[in-house]
């Protein structure tokens, strides 16, 4: 039978014990206050629950007693838990009990969708500085970066492409990697769609795009990659999955068949005293 697991006054109590499952209840200066659960859900991998009414703080010390155990005690390299978006006090609790959010698991009908979060055991103490700064920033809202590269003829005319995914043309570029420099990012991005390696000359304004037609929003770093004789993109080779072809525009072309927010960002820049930051206005749906 698992020993009854303590950290100062508070204190967890086996009830239940079988292979697969391992029940506490939690006990505060002598009083049950909750429960909490372990369940092997496959070798190595365990999920915990967990019912009480306490503060998290309170909760999040016996989460880290069970979780413990597990590790030391069962043999398991995992712990997880599955939050509906909306139990913000648990999410806490588990937070602080040193679980890191990992994602967002989706549900159909009227169930709120799941915050997965997961301590593994070889993870930093959660009390110490390597361990708070890698659940802190686990559970940080992250931002879309989108590099663009403004690239001209000798005419004047700005590089777009037409793409397989959407009617609407727009400007070389992607969207940057995790821990990649929106620069590289860009470079990168036109090495792989175009087959051309480019020079960044600077950059022109940093661009953010509010949500649109089911995309989340987006900052967009439009950067410049200068003037090119019209003759290079016969030397381009299109990734055919992503760029059906590519246009020299006139600012005619680019209003008749640019996406709105291409459209709406190089008219910017050409009236000219570009912010280094803009807003876009959102565009029509």
């Amino acid at each position: 039978m698992t020993q009854t697991l303590r950290d100062e006054d508070l204190a967890l109590e086996p009830t239940t014990g079988s292979e697969e499952f391992t029940g506490f209840a939690i006990v505060l200066d002598g009083e049950q206050v909750g429960t909490v659960a372990l369940r092997t859900e496959e070798p190595g991998t365990a999920s915990i629950r967990w019912n009480s009414r306490l503060e998290p703080f309170v909760v999040a010390r016996a989460l880290r007693l069970a979780i413990e155990h597990a590790f030391g005690d069962e043999g398991i390299s995992r712990v997880e838990v599955r939050l509906g978006v909306e139990s913000v006090r648990d999410i806490r609790a588990a937070s602080i009990g040193g679980l890191r959010r990992e994602g967002i698991i989706r549900t159909s009908g009227d169930q709120p969708d799941q915050v997965l979060m997961a301590r593994l055991a070889d993870d930093p103490p959660a009390v110490s500085r390597d361990g708070f700064i890698a659940i802190l920033n686990a559970g940080l809202p992250t931002k879309r970066v989108i590099s663009q590269g403004l690239l001209r003829d000798e005419q004047g005319r700005v590089l777009l492409c037409e793409l397989t995914y959407k009617k609407e043309w727009d400007l070389p570029g992607g969207v940057v990697e995790v821990g990649e420099a929106p620069s590289v990012g860009l470079v990168r991005e036109l090495q792989e769609e175009l087959g051309v390696t480019v020079e960044v000359q600077g950059l022109l304004t940093v661009n953010w795009l509010p949500a649109w037609r089911g995309w989340d929003d987006a900052c967009i770093f439009l950067f410049d990659l200068g003037t090119v004789d019209s003759s290079i993109t016969g030397g381009m080779t299109l990734q055919p999955t992503e760029i059906k072809a590519i246009h020299w525009c006139d600012p005619e072309t680019v209003r008749a068949y640019g996406a709105a927010a291409a459209v709406e960002l190089l008219e910017a820049v050409d009236a000219g005293a570009l912010p280094t930051y803009r807003e876009a206005p959102k565009a029509a749906e």
